[in-house]
């Protein structure tokens, strides 16, 4: 059934715009948008700065070197030392080695990863959500150009109407009325083709914003791959891999160790130091008189360096902090439950949008099923009615309706066609089946994989490491002309041909 339903949801009738570009089937489309979409690229960029959290929490638990140089001038000495120096130079090296913090690095450093996963899972639902957006902007366009291509087919029908009932008017065979009805449906024809033009402008767009080039020769789309038979086999892959709810999960995990992370603030912290000192009096300090009750007599040269070296153990041990631990941890916790709950709401989340899609899906099939069969009841009916009408048993009216019903049918199939196609892709997406691997883009090469840079970076600890600086890599869309709402002959030539005209 759902292979059946997948080969329906093929939209046909695409038309050509005038404006160059490069996205002529629906992967191209998907590919230039995963390589060029800035809100892909965004989430890519942020997922990388999530990634940093983990060295950064690993650095608390390693080794720190700090120096300290000072010089000191003594502008005023001190009128009961006689041998103060005037000036003197201070270099501390200082070496402090973390045993043990109460286990704040190691849950810490948990929680980071355990982010890090939960990011992933929001890059994916990124992907997800644009390629969405990009299956209903192809979809859209070539809804837009085949309904552009009826209304135009539609008002030049109109148009030989018009002038077969004046025609007809002029030899006493009709009436004003009939001219007049001929009339005002030529009018709203026209005004509809009008509002067609500007819904497929939109349309060519929102798909130039989202893929980053123009729509030229869209294709008609592929049949979506590995659609579920039932809504509960839906939800079921769902609750499995949808990347939202993979997220919401991690993050309650994260948050989990976030309340040890906190409560470790109450507990013992013991570490290791050791610290170098040299001095430099830089030659200030006086020469020693040999004997001190002969402050003119011989002298001797005072040491102008020092030097000192001192190492140890230090042992912290918390007595009271005004209950600042106990209220973060309590803090801690409270969002630890709000994170659980948040798992419960992202997974309410999940199946809604995945019955809803599935309903969605199910019902735009089965519209294409009934419209495929308006359209030929009306194909037949106005042929009829035209019949009728040269023999006079039809009124021109009855001609216009029938004109009307067959538009508004074939204008129904191909909006159902773009609903069928729009409401799978969405219930794949819900299900996390609507990613770069998911669709075959892999054989481009080119797939982004977020753990390449989480390997760059997890155990960077120099302090001058750094990436280039940063540049976009989207492509600006301003230089690409804006579109209008040209279809080429050939598709109205196909319209017609299939009106029967």
């Amino acid at each position: 059934m759902s292979k059946r339903f997948g080969k329906l949801a093929l939209l046909a009738g695409a038309a050509i715009v005038a404006t160059p570009a490069y996205a002529d089937t629906l992967r191209e489309a998907l590919v230039e948008a995963y390589q060029t979409n800035p809100t892909l690229q965004a989430a890519r960029a942020n997922q990388r700065a999530t990634d940093e959290n983990v060295p950064i929490q690993k650095a608390s638990g390693l080794p720190s070197v700090s120096s300290t140089v000072t010089q000191t001038e003594f502008l005023k000495q001190n009128s009961t030392s006689f041998f103060t120096p005037n000036r003197v130079l201070n270099a501390d090296v200082d070496l402090g080695v973390p045993i043990y913090l109460g286990g704040s690095v190691k849950n810490g450093i948990r929680a980071a990863k355990e982010r890090v996963e939960a990011g992933r899972a929001d890059l994916r639902g990124t992907e997800s959500a644009i390629f969405s957006q990009v299956v209903a902007a192809y979809m859209d366009v070539i809804r837009n150009e085949a309904i552009v291509a009826l209304s135009a087919n539609q008002v030049d029908v109109l148009s030989v109407n018009l002038q077969a009932t004046e025609d007809r008017f002029e030899i006493g065979d009709l009436t004003r009325t009939d001219i007049a009805q001929s009339q005002s449906r030529l009018a709203v024809s026209q005004s509809d083709l009008r509002s067609a033009q500007a819904n497929l402008i939109s349309a060519r767009e929102t798909y130039i914003r989202l893929v980053g080039s123009a729509p030229d020769d869209l294709q008609p789309p592929p049949p979506l791959p590995g659609l579920p038979d039932t809504a509960q086999e839906a939800v079921f892959f769902a609750l499995e891999n949808n990347p939202d709810l993979i997220a919401a999960k991690e993050r309650a995990e994260a948050a989990g160790y976030d309340v040890d992370v906190a409560g470790a603030g109450r507990l013992p912290t013991v570490s290791l130091f050791t610290r170098y000192n040299y001095q430099n009096f830089l030659g200030s300090v006086p020469d020693i008189p040999v004997d001190p009750n002969d402050p003119n007599g011989p002298t001797v040269p005072s040491a102008q360096t020092a030097t000192g070296a001192q190492a140890g153990v230090r042992l912290s041990i918390p007595i009271f902090q005004g209950g600042r631990p106990a209220a973060l941890q309590r803090q801690a916790s409270a969002r630890a439950s709000a994170a659980f709950e948040q798992v419960i709401a992202a997974e309410r989340d999940v199946i809604a949008q995945v019955r809803a899609a599935y309903s969605s899906w199910q019902a735009a099939n089965a519209i294409i099923e009934s419209s495929r069969t308006a359209v030929a009841a009306a194909e037949l009916s106005l042929e009829g009615t035209r019949a009728e009408n040269s023999i006079g048993n039809r009124t021109i009216l009855d001609v216009l309706n029938a004109e009307q019903e067959l538009l508004a049918a074939r204008v129904q199939l191909v909006t159902a066609r773009r609903n069928a196609y729009v409401a799978g892709f969405s219930l794949l997406a819900a299900m996390g089946r609507a990613e770069a691997r998911d669709l075959g883009l892999d054989g481009e090469g080119l797939l982004y994989d977020p753990t390449v840079n989480f390997d760059r970076v997890k155990d960077k600890f120099w302090d001058w490491d750094r990436d280039p600086d940063p540049v976009a890599v989207s492509t600006r869309t301003v230089d690409i002309p804006a579109p209008d709402a040209d279809i080429p002959a050939t598709e109205a030539t196909q319209v017609e041909s299939d009106s029967g005209q």
